[in-house]
């Protein structure tokens, strides 16, 4: 090794980062990558979505320092850097027509404007790889679109003196790799459910694969396998670290942790762009890289 390895990974609202790739981020990081999670907006809109601090009237009047003091937690636990883009969360739109985004939302930026606050962070940390969703966002909440595009937009717009100078925003840098977050799949998904029934358990994905066939959504193309179910429960202490956003209780911690490391034990992502040769399918966000690093 002859330089230090990065991972950026670019998420919408804080908790993403704890429910999608945290164990993978977390075992980076006891291998000595810097890891670095960038956060788009402050979540001020998400719901209070545990119902115990549902009503809460601090939540309610300071949602924005409750989350923040929330992803400071969850950054201490899985060990990571982390900053925000500062920009607004949109909320999720919900009715028959959907009601318009909120002036000044992340969503309604200007996607290469928003990009060269990106283009700025990758240029001063220098990841070889980043992680972020696919163009669907994952689920369509149109921060996570939003985060899509900047993030492909900011991989290239890095390594561009003309449209981002580097008097303004640094000295060039190019990632070499770009992965979507994919751990919620179908095959995940199916292989823990069958798993919890043949043991006579029960299983809270029943219904999410019902919704799957309904939606008849588009199967992904996983790529890369990352084993990390060592770091499963700073995973899961992570996430309950959002306790506005995540019920403990809940459908998130159900399958006992025996069960999750033996049918499941990786998380997954879909390789979008690679600029080094790499064999299919990966075990490492940093294959190709590690030998010419």
């Amino acid at each position: 090794m002859t330089e230090q390895l990065r991972l950026m990974a670019v998420h919408a609202h804080p908790d993403d980062e704890s429910s999608k790739g945290a164990a993978t981020m977390a075992k980076y990081v006891s291998e000595g990558v810097d890891v670095l999670v960038v956060t788009c907006t402050g979540g001020e809109r998400g719901s209070v979505l545990n119902p115990r601090l549902q009503g809460d009237p601090y939540i309610e009047e300071n949602i924005h320092e409750v989350r923040r003091k929330e992803m400071d937690e969850a950054r201490e636990i899985l060990g990571v850097q982390q900053e925000w883009l500062g920009f607004v969360d949109s909320g999720l739109p919900e009715g028959d027509p959907l009601p318009p985004l909120p002036q000044g939302c992340f969503a309604l930026e200007d996607v290469d404007e928003a990009a060269g606050r990106l283009v700025r962070s990758i240029r001063a940390f220098r990841p070889q790889v980043i992680t972020t969703y696919d163009e669907n966002g994952g689920y369509p909440h149109p921060d996570h679109i939003m985060t899509h595009k900047i993030t492909m937009a900011a991989f290239d717009g890095a390594n561009d003196a003309e449209k981002y100078p580097e008097a303004e925003f640094g000295p060039l840098w190019q990632p070499l790799k770009l992965y979507y977050n994919q751990g919620f799949n179908r095959p995940r998904t199916q292989a823990l459910h069958d798993a919890l029934l043949e043991r006579g358990l029960e299983s809270p994905y029943g219904d999410w694969l019902k919704r799957w066939d309904e939606f008849q959504r588009a199967e992904r193309t996983l790529t890369t396998y990352v084993p990390c179910a060592d770091f499963f429960e700073t995973r899961d202490k992570a996430l309950i670290a959002h306790r506005t956003q995540i019920d403990p209780d809940g459908g998130w911690f159900r399958v006992p942790m025996e069960i999750q490391k033996e049918v499941w034990p990786t998380e997954e992502y879909e390789l979008a762009r690679s600029l080094v040769d790499t064999t299919l399918p990966e075990d490492d966000l940093f294959a190709g890289i590690r030998d010419n690093a």
